[in-house]
Formats: C-alpha cells, sequence, structure tokens
C-alpha cells in the first residue's frame, strides 16, 4: 500500500526532544517562538517531555529569563494565557548563557543535554533553531560539529531549522548550504519559511487537486494571468532601516516568501506528497521561471521603487530616504513588481504578476487567479472586462480563506449583471482561528516532516533568477530608474504601466 494515499488525516507524531533556541533573546523567540510552543502545548500537541534551552550571550538566570518569556506571551500568544498552564510550560525553559564562538560553551551544552537524557530517560533528540543573524550561522554550525552535537546519540535524531535569509545573492546562499550539508545531512535541515506554514498556503495543494471544478481549469487554456499581492501599511519599524537598506523588497520577500508562492500555484501534481515529492515538482517550477537579462530586460519587466513622505491611515509618514538609519542617496527598493513566465507546456504564455511594497494602504497578502473572459456572444458586452471576468482569491493574510467572483443576474425584468462572491473564511467555516505558521512548522520539524521547508536546489534556483535582476540594478552601466510613489497609495504609476501595457489591471484589494 502506498503510505501517501492512506487517511491524511494521520500523521506522524512529533518525537520528544529538547529544543535549543540560538539567539533567544531576540524578537523572534518572544513574539513567535516560545507563544508557539506555547500554544501547541496547550493544544495538547506537544510532547510533555519536551525541553527547551535558550543559548543566548546575555547574562540572565533562569528565573528572569522565563517572566520576560511570560511578558511576551501574554501579549502574542493565539491562546489565551493561563497561569497555571504558563507555570507548567516554564518549568521546561532553561537559560544557557555563552557566546557563539566559546567553545567552552557548547562543551556545557553537551553535558546539559546528556543530564537531561539521564533524568528524562529519553533517547535524545535534539532541536537546533538558528533565531540569530545570518553572520553567526558559520560560527554556531562549526561549533556543533566540532563539540560533536550535531552527532545524534544511538536511536535519537539532532535537526536544524535555519532562518532566512538563506544567503544574500547565489554565492553566499551556496555558501551557508553546504556549511550546513557540512554538519547536518540534507535530511535533517530545515529551511523555514513561515509562508508555507500559513493554512491557505497549504490549503492550495488541496484547492488545487482535490477539487476536480479546479485542476482542469489550471492551465494557459482557461487562465488569462496570475497575480501576487504582498502589501505592508508600516515603514521601517525598530529600527529596522538599516538591515532592510542592505537586503530590499526583492531580497527580502520576492526571493522567499513569494516565489515559493508562485511554485505552489504553477507545480505540476507530485508523485507523491512525500517531502521530496512536493519538493521536486516546485524545483522543476524554479527551472522553468524565466529570467530577464540584462537592463533593458529587465527595465521592461520589472518596477523598483521608494515612498516618499504621505499619510498612511491618517498617519503622516516621512519617505524611505528619511527613514532611520537609511542614507539618503540609497536607491535600495521598498517596492518592487515585476512580470514573470513559467516557461512550460501548462502555463506557457501566461504572465504571473508579482508586487510587495511597504508603506502601503493596508497590510495584506494574496494569490489572484483571473479566468479568460466568457464568450460574449450571448451578453452585451456592456460590463468592464474587469468584472467579466471570473477571479478565484486566495487570502494569505490577514483573513484567512478563499473566495470566487462570479457574475449573476440582477433581479428584475432587464438582463442586468453584477459580480457576486462566493467566500470562505477559515476562522467562520471552522469556528476557531488557525495555528501560527510557527506552530506547524516546529511541529513538523519535530516529526521529521520536511515537506513545508525549503530544500538547497529550490533557494538556489530561486537565487539564480533574482541574481540577474540584482545585476541589472546595481552592476549596469545604465540601470532601470527607481521610481517613487507617496506612501499611502498603491505604488508608483510605472507599476500600473507594467500591466497597462499588457491590457490588464492590478486588481483592488
Amino acid at each position: 500500500m502506498n503510505p501517501f494515499r492512506e487517511d491524511l488525516a494521520t500523521r506522524t507524531a512529533p518525537d520528544p526532544c529538547t529544543i535549543v533556541i540560538f539567539g533567544a533573546t531576540g524578537d523572534l523567540t518572544h513574539r513567535k517562538l516560545i507563544p508557539g510552543l506555547y500554544n501547541l502545548l496547550h493544544d495538547g500537541e506537544l510532547p510533555p517531555t519536551t525541553r527547551i534551552v535558550a543559548f543566548a550571550r546575555r547574562e540572565k538566570t533562569d528565573e528572569g529569563f522565563r517572566q520576560e518569556l511570560e511578558e511576551s506571551n501574554k501579549k502574542y500568544s493565539r491562546q489565551s494565557h493561563n497561569d497555571r498552564l504558563w507555570q507548567t510550560f516554564s518549568q521546561q525553559i532553561e537559560y544557557h548563557q555563552s557566546t557563539f564562538e566559546d567553545k567552552e560553551g557548547f562543551s556545557r551544552l553537551a553535558d546539559r543535554l546528556k543530564a537531561y537524557r539521564e533524568k528524562d530517560g529519553t533517547v535524545g533528540n535534539v532541536l537546533f533553531y538558528l533565531s540569530t543573524a545570518p553572520d553567526y550561522f558559520d560560527d554556531i554550525l562549526i561549533a556543533l560539529k566540532e563539540s560533536g552535537l550535531a552527532k545524534a546519540p544511538k536511536n535519537a535524531w539532532a535537526r536544524v531549522i535555519v532562518e532566512k535569509p538563506f544567503g544574500t545573492d547565489l554565492p553566499t546562499a551556496q555558501h551557508l548550504n553546504q556549511v550546513v550539508n557540512d554538519t547536518f545531512e540534507e535530511a535533517d535541515t530545515y529551511r523555514i519559511d513561515h509562508y508555507l506554514g500559513k493554512e491557505t498556503a497549504q490549503n492550495i495543494m488541496v484547492l488545487r487537486f482535490a477539487n476536480a471544478i479546479f485542476e482542469p481549469l489550471w492551465n494557459n487554456q482557461h487562465i488569462d494571468h496570475i497575480q501576487i499581492t504582498c502589501a505592508e501599511n508600516m515603514g521601517m519599524t525598530g529600527g529596522r532601516g538599516a538591515y532592510y537598506d542592505t537586503a530590499g523588497a526583492l531580497r527580502d520577500m520576492v526571493q522567499n516568501h513569494l516565489l515559493q508562492l508562485v511554485s505552489l500555484i504553477a507545480m505540476e501534481p507530485p508523485a507523491d506528497l512525500s517531502a521530496d515529492g512536493v519538493r521536486d515538482a516546485k524545483v522543476n517550477v524554479f527551472k522553468s521561471l524565466r529570467h530577464w537579462v540584462g537592463a533593458e530586460e529587465v527595465g521592461k519587466n520589472v518596477v523598483r521603487a521608494q515612498y516618499t513622505a504621505g499619510s498612511v491611515d491618517g498617519i503622516d509618514a516621512v519617505g524611505y530616504r528619511q527613514e532611520d538609519r537609511v542614507p539618503e542617496d540609497s536607491k535600495t527598493e521598498a517596492y518592487v513588481a515585476l512580470r514573470c513566465f513559467v516557461d512550460s507546456w501548462r502555463w506557457d504564455g501566461v504572465p504571473f504578476y508579482i508586487r510587495v511594497g511597504k508603506q502601503l494602504p493596508k497590510k495584506a497578502t494574496e494569490i489572484s487567479i483571473h479566468f479568460n473572459e466568457a464568450p460574449s456572444v450571448l451578453f452585451h458586452k456592456s460590463a468592464n472586462q474587469q468584472v467579466r471576468k471570473n477571479v478565484l482569491v486566495i487570502r494569505i493574510q490577514p483573513d484567512e480563506g478563499v473566495s470566487l467572483r462570479m457574475l449573476s443576474k440582477v433581479p428584475g425584468p432587464a438582463v442586468r449583471m453584477e459580480p457576486v462572491k462566493m467566500d470562505f473564511r477559515y476562522k467562520t467555516s471552522f469556528g476557531k482561528a488557525s495555528p501560527e505558521a510557527y506552530e506547524r512548522l516546529i511541529l513538523d520539524a519535530m516529526a521529521g516532516d520536511a515537506t513545508l521547508f525549503a530544500r538547497r536546489d529550490e533557494v538556489e534556483h530561486a537565487w539564480r533568477f533574482i541574481d540577474e535582476i540584482e545585476k541589472a540594478w546595481h552592476q549596469s552601466d545604465s540601470p532601470p530608474p527607481v521610481a517613487e510613489y507617496p506612501a499611502g497609495s498603491w505604488g508608483p504609476k510605472e507599476a500600473d504601466t507594467l500591466l497597462e501595457q499588457d491590457g490588464r489591471v492590478w486588481r483592488r484589494l
């Protein structure tokens, strides 16, 4: 029997383990990781012998650190904070003070993990979580290898979760992948992209392959184009200007999150639902991406822009170059729109339009599939072309769900058509909020399921596509210009022109 055709309601249970979080005093631990683990315990998903070791440089006591985490949990937990449950959970957290270069600190960590095995009577599974700046990845991975921590005890496993960014270009990504694979097997390496943990992103495969009404239409014979929008209604908060100006929207968002969504939409049906079955299908999409080479091609198909002073939600906003720790002469894009093609039999001629930007009117991420217009033989072409087309919208955040726009006759004697919407929302349909992405992904790593994590070749093929655009922007004699748009608007006019020249417009969110 093929195990991947059994009832999908059954899944591999997560193994008890010790989770070692490097960089545990950082924002990610306080906002996502600890609240996520607390929620898993609340929902009965976390094995009772799970331990958490917070590895960081600052001097703290166990109790002092737990109190800090408790305040964060009260603020960020999906489930309401329960004092009694927190008391149980917090006793599973211990603080380990050390720098990432200190061999003695890793030796003491090894002793601590051995003591846990003996006390708990467990086999000694360990999940290492790299929640640090990428500058420290090499130091941590090399120290794990040299200390022997990366080699699991007999009958146990040792795995590593690596946070993005996975490099800043193809050479740095290849270097990071080599360092990781020198320390851990690829099967034990989990490159985390939290977008893939969102319920609606996971639902794309079910929507396509479990519903007979969609997959027959999922091709260039029936789909006119696809749009992916990731809008943020904030600027450089929390002093992020210095980091963001070294990355930009293309590398920070498109290379990972949004190209991953493209792969889920464009992939062929996988051979099975194994991790490699799904990821093989996604890699084929990355291999099929048409590359834009040179300043001229990039200028025709990619728009980069920065916001100028304006107003968002009635609050005055400064321009990008006036943000804290952003150079006055910066050319880093806070907005990017691009047209790309997947050169495959299924998608030949179908453009994928992607846009992402900061200081836009609202925060939202969605995928919209715009179907071809129905023949107008029976009805007058009085309605606007955009109104006449059926649009399937997959909302990633917020208000996760799926909606389908179709035309219906307005009641009355005249044949007058208006668009109506069939709408599915996770929260109202299932009576509960979707789990946080990090909850699902950590649980999958504990269970050894890498389906929702990026594989080495996925990352490298995505960088090959992105690097050609970055090269045209930063290494060309005549790079495409940096456009501008007022904060609080939907982006530069050049992004509108990108679609208008194809006879299309951006969907209003």
